[in-house]
């Protein structure tokens, strides 16, 4: 009988994933990763303890495809919980468009469809769709489902999606959408447990991480968001710029000649921690550093991430909690105090101690504004979601 989910989150050099056993709530048994695709691909799996149980590498691996790994992948999954015991697939798809928000089983047709949104997700897209092509061709009556980043944020109002341009831009589909939107999903049900009565109130989450964005939601909906048509726009980020003056791009064009190939690579790869610093794009190695490069690229990233959580208050008309999720908003203690700090004049007051020690609640009993720290889990989300729609 088939009782386990696998999610996937398909990238360019990367596959992560988890096994879900399915039952009132989906149960994580497995979780991990295929790494360096395109040069030496490292499989590595892990137990629900994190206790490694699975590797395998390919040192000879360049020509791999996805479908290439997938298939080991598949193999492991289903010797993991014995034959046919996967119920279906459940993935990560980046940009869900005008048209995608709940989520759907994948059939040809509606992957055609979310082929059209690639020049939306160039970076993201593909790669999501070439793993559920390689699926389908691995395991054809597998079911599988498609999850969306920008779901969470679709019924956000006309004045936070309609941008800046004619009319005929967003009639094309050119609007803000928002990401991380199955991050903000789980947090927005797990605060509901944990704080049912802030939950229903003002509240921004901080997904802070390599990716980076914030939320601005209204019991529990999003009304706002820091990214807009793209994964780019907002908080300064790992490699990405955030929120950038387009005059900067007209320059790159006309005075350095740089084409759209060679500013993308600039843009998404090259910039944020990583080309301010000169050093890295993670925050550990910049927290270690003593140089001034990287001083200044952790300084700015905290003043960003400030400006773009005080912005979001304006669609919320105030702020009752703060939640600092994902990579560095779980385990970076001083990005955390700077950007209390730099929020101060909102009431807010981190206490020391309780956001060395991760929280969950780090702001000060006489704090205006409460601040949380609460680890996400999209991957539970996609298994939720997954799950739910295989059972009707």
């Amino acid at each position: 009988m088939a009782k386990a989910i696998l999610t996937l989150n398909a990238g360019s050099s990367s596959i992560k994933f988890a096994l879900f056993e399915i039952g009132s709530d989906p149960k994580r048994i497995a979780h991990g990763a295929i790494e360096r695709i395109g040069e030496a691909p490292h499989f590595q799996g892990f137990d629900c303890d994190d206790k490694l149980i699975t590797e395998r590498r390919w040192d000879h691996g360049t020509s791999l495809s996805h479908e290439d790994l997938l298939g080991p992948l598949l193999d492991w999954a289903e010797r993991h919980q014995g034959d046919d015991a996967l119920a279906g697939v459940g993935h990560r798809i980046v940009h869900g468009g005008p048209d995608f928000a709940n989520p759907v089983r994948l059939d040809p047709p509606i992957v055609g469809a979310l082929d059209k949104l690639i020049p939306f997700a160039p970076l993201h897209q593909p790669h999501n769709l070439a793993a559920i092509r390689a699926i389908t061709a691995l395991r054809p009556d597998l079911p599988q489902i498609g999850c969306f980043d920008t779901g969470f944020h679709q019924n956000m109002p006309e004045v936070a999606t309609h941008l800046p341009l004619p009319s005929r831009y967003h009639d094309a589909g050119v609007r803000r959408y928002g990401f991380h939107g199955l991050s903000y999903e789980y947090i927005a049900k797990r605060f509901a447990i944990l704080a049912p009565t802030l939950a229903g109130g003002r509240v921004i989450a901080a997904h802070i991480g390599n990716g980076a964005s914030a939320c601005a939601m209204l019991d529990g909906k999003s009304i706002d968001t820091s990214m807009g048509f793209t994964a780019i726009d907002g908080l300064m980020m790992g490699t990405r710029t955030g929120a950038l003056d387009p005059g900067v791009v007209l320059y790159m064009a006309q005075q350095e000649r740089l084409d759209p190939a060679a500013i993308s690579q600039l843009l998404y790869s090259e910039s944020g921690l990583l080309g301010v610093s000169g050093v890295s794009s993670d925050m550990r190695t910049l927290l270690a550093s003593d140089t001034p490069h990287a001083s200044l690229a952790v300084a700015m990233f905290c003043r960003r991430a400030a400006r773009e959580i005080a912005a979001l208050t304006v669609s919320l008309g105030g702020l009752d909690a703060l939640i600092f999720t994902a990579g560095i908003g779980e385990h970076a203690p001083p990005i955390r105090a700077a950007i209390g700090k730099a929020l101060a004049h909102f009431g807010l007051a981190i206490d020391g101690a309780a956001n060395d020690g991760n929280g969950p609640v780090i702001s000060t009993p006489v704090s205006r504004v409460t601040a949380w720290v609460i680890p996400t889990d999209e991957e539970a989300m996609i298994a939720h979601h997954t799950m739910t729609l295989l059972q009707k």
